[in-house]
């Protein structure tokens, strides 16, 4: 596939990871069954995390409710976070149950609360120890779009349903519950549906601080269901006339 990159200022981890994910190819990962579908093994998510990453884009979500219905979207645009050396990584802040869950084994969901407000989801990736994920940022709606719009009322357009990380998480009903949950089987699982992208484009990540430049975020060119966040730093909130008063 064709790749386009920018050129922020990078730390040499970042650098090795791209090249890292670029000379990986045509790996035959083992396989679950679920109905018609089938996931992706363990192996595939064991490697290098900016190798998940951008190896994920054009597979398809799936994600099984409670009563059956199956939801699914096209993988179009992840971030990857690598291990204790990534201050931006969750896994930096010492031994915690996040940290634990992260340098378990691959292939497992690691969900989370952003701002008490909306959930993130990511998957564990590389090998134990590693303590690395890959952060799902948006999907292209593929099975199950009437559910969606369900699920996010406020959308205005079908574009909007999962074009970042919160919006995805809530058109597909991922929250809290799913944290540590096995995504080589079950309810919620990459399925076996590559679909290669024509266009890879690389920027930094959105919305964080530590590391804001290393070039770690992943998406489909042109394709309009990316999130429309800019990389880099978040902006700041503009504080209440109550706060600024000291109410």
């Amino acid at each position: 596939m064709e790749e386009k990159a920018g050129s922020p200022a990078t730390c040499s981890r970042a650098k090795s990871a791209l090249r890292t994910s670029a000379r990986v190819t045509n790996l035959r990962p083992a396989m679950k069954r679920t109905g018609k579908y089938e996931s992706l093994g363990r192996d595939f998510y064991a490697r290098h995390a900016a190798t998940v990453a951008r190896e994920l884009l054009g597979y398809v979500l799936v994600r099984v409710l409670d009563d059956g219905t199956v939801l699914t979207g096209r993988i179009v645009e992840t971030e990857a976070y690598l291990g204790e050396s990534d201050p931006a990584c969750h896994s930096a802040r010492g031994a915690t149950e996040v940290r634990r869950l992260l340098s378990g084994p691959a292939g497992f969901a690691y969900v989370y609360l952003c701002y008490g407000t909306s959930h993130c989801f990511n998957i564990v990736a590389e090998p134990e120890g590693r303590a690395s994920a890959v952060l799902f940022r948006a999907l292209e709606p593929i099975e199950g779009v009437e559910q969606m719009r369900r699920h996010r009322p406020h959308a205005k357009r079908d574009t909007d349903l999962c074009s970042g990380p919160g919006r995805l998480c809530q058109a597909l009903d991922i929250d809290i519950r799913l944290n540590a949950t096995d995504m080589t089987r079950g309810q919620l699982f990459v399925a076996k549906t590559p679909q290669a992208p024509s266009a890879v484009e690389v920027s930094p990540r959105v919305g964080i601080r530590k590391a804001a430049d290393w070039p770690l975020r992943f998406y489909v060119a042109d394709n309009p269901h990316v999130s429309r966040a800019k990389p880099g730093v978040p902006r700041q909130r503009k504080a209440s006339k109550k706060a600024r008063a000291g109410g």
